[in-house]
């Protein structure tokens, strides 16, 4: 059997991790999730100097007391990974 050479194109591969696609993909995520742990959660997207992401942030008293008490944000993973 011939042996495989795999050879990453790593420009090419940047590119899609920092693409338009990829940041809206990661931004429906986490409004999903931000959406399932209730009211004062917010999301946010971003491209860094590697790669697209997104976050989930508590942005009232109320949303830090329930993320702090019930982990409201832990529990609203899954709604995430559909």
């Amino acid at each position: 059997m011939a042996k495989v050479q795999v050879r990453m194109n790593t420009s090419g591969a940047q590119s899609i991790l920092k693409s338009s696609e990829v940041r809206a993909f990661l931004k429906a995520k986490a409004d999903r999730i931000a959406a399932a742990a209730g009211a004062g959660f917010e999301s946010s997207s971003m491209v860094g100097p590697n790669r697209a992401r997104a976050s989930v942030i508590t942005a009232t008293a109320k949303a830090r007391r329930a993320e702090a008490k019930d982990r409201a944000l832990t529990r609203a993973l899954d709604a995430g990974r559909g």
